[in-house]
């Protein structure tokens, strides 16, 4: 029995990682599912096992799990291919009996009525299904998806959205992959639900005064109808499909679905969620 992270390269992966490594786990008993061994070859370099499958390809996925295991099954990142990918990654890890799958999901669950969150219910009651010992990760917004954006904010002098007056509770990545860190090491939280997100919800209007006093330029909040938000992130080069469930996210949070502050995710993690003016302060000096 050992832990296993999957989407070991991406950002969280990453981090699950190293937060897992710094908590004392033993490199020979942590397991990280990859695609590549190339792309994860510091993370050999570390100890920790690289097993090689493929969310796409499930009969790669045979090897990914044993029996006992206690997984972090990170989402897949393109909407529109999760449900074949995560029925794969499901089937998976029921026939290998796993002791603990922990999945994340998307901040509300069944209550989250914009698009994204779609895929995540399904694989929520793919898991439910599978009758394996669960716990829901259901994370808010990462502060990242903003401060990302900076360069672009910074020559436009805006940062633009359709989301109103609404608010995010946004939270660092390092904050949600503490979080899954916990879930895996410690006992107790077999069969749960966890509702994350960050300690302070913010407006874009917030926003936009922060940047510009942490950067020094002139920066403001400049509100789109979505339809003209859509042509400027199509004609930034993003796939209108990608682009569509962006500006629905915008909609979500223009009726409140991200502002929740439940104080989940810092009593999880035993801190306060980074606030968000670390997050770009951080992003400006990077």
């Amino acid at each position: 029995m050992g832990i296993v992270v999957t989407g070991a390269t991406g950002h969280l992966g990453r981090l699950v990682i190293g937060d897992l490594l710094e908590r004392g786990v033993a490199p020979d008993s942590l397991a990280a599912v990859v695609r590549s061994e190339a792309k994860a070859a510091d993370l050999a370099a570390r100890g920790v096992e690289l097993r090689v499958a493929d969310y796409d390809r499930p009969e790669t996925l045979k090897a990914a799990f044993r029996p006992g295991d206690r997984v972090l099954f990170v989402s897949g990142s393109e909407p529109g291919r999760r449900i074949p990918q995560h029925t794969a990654v499901v089937d998976a890890a029921r026939e290998a009996g796993v002791g603990l799958l922990a999945y994340t999901g998307v901040l509300g669950g069944p209550n989250a009525d914009f698009e994204l969150a779609r895929e995540h219910q399904a694989t929520e009651e793919l898991i439910l299904a599978s009758k394996l010992p669960y716990v829901f990760l259901r994370n808010g917004w990462y502060s990242e998806v903003y401060t990302a954006q900076l360069p672009t904010v910074l020559e436009h002098g805006a940062v633009v959205a359709c989301a109103g007056d609404g608010r995010v509770a946004s939270a660092a990545r390092a904050d949600y992959a503490a979080a899954a860190a916990a879930v895996l090491t410690e006992e107790g939280h077999e069969n749960s639900v966890y509702e994350l997100s960050g300690d302070v919800a913010w407006s874009f209007t917030e926003y936009a005064a922060l940047v510009a006093e942490l950067s020094g330029r002139a920066v403001e909040y400049r509100e789109v109808p979505p339809e003209q938000l859509l042509e400027i992130l199509v004609g930034a080069g993003l796939p209108k499909p990608f682009a569509e469930v962006l500006v629905d996210v915008d909609r979500a949070i223009s009726r409140g679905l991200l502002a929740g502050t439940s104080g989940t995710l810092s009593r999880l993690i035993g801190r306060p969620t980074t606030p968000i003016g670390d997050s770009v302060a951080a992003a400006l000096a990077g």
